[in-house]
């Protein structure tokens, strides 16, 4: 199992802007997190769309974080673009499990429930100012 590319790309931009610091336009931002131009700016709208990041147009446009680094989580990213994060299918409440009948109970949907919140918490945990170059 592992995060989808698009994430990672998200987490990087996400990343490349708080370290910036400042606004920062869509070119650099490809450049900074080795994403594509064109990939950066899909993923740069659903960043803004959700509350990341804001745009400015114009000659001095460009992007900054909507909000301080220390407010924004990884697992904020992930949901914006993976949706919220589930280790298996069964933990959604509308599932129906062929193994949790009257009779039956799964042995592994209560270490699935374990596993997706001590990774949902870990995920939340880490915040983006934990990852500003101090230099």
């Amino acid at each position: 199992m592992q995060m989808n590319l698009e994430c990672d790309y998200a987490i990087r931009i996400v990343d490349v802007i708080a370290n910036a610091q400042t606004r920062i336009d869509a070119k650099t931002i490809s450049e900074r997190s080795c994403v594509s131009l064109r990939f950066s700016l899909k993923i740069l709208h659903k960043l803004v769309t959700n509350g990341i990041v804001v745009s400015f147009m114009g000659t001095n446009g460009g992007y900054e974080l909507a909000k301080p680094a220390k407010e924004i989580t990884l697992y904020d990213i992930v949901c914006i673009i993976d949706g919220e994060y589930r280790f298996n299918r069964c933990i959604d409440s509308d599932y129906v499990c062929t193994r949790r009948g009257k009779e039956k109970i799964c042995p592994f949907h209560d270490i699935y429930c374990d596993i997706t919140k001590y990774t949902i918490d870990k995920l939340k945990s880490y915040t983006f100012d934990m990852f500003l170059d101090t230099k």
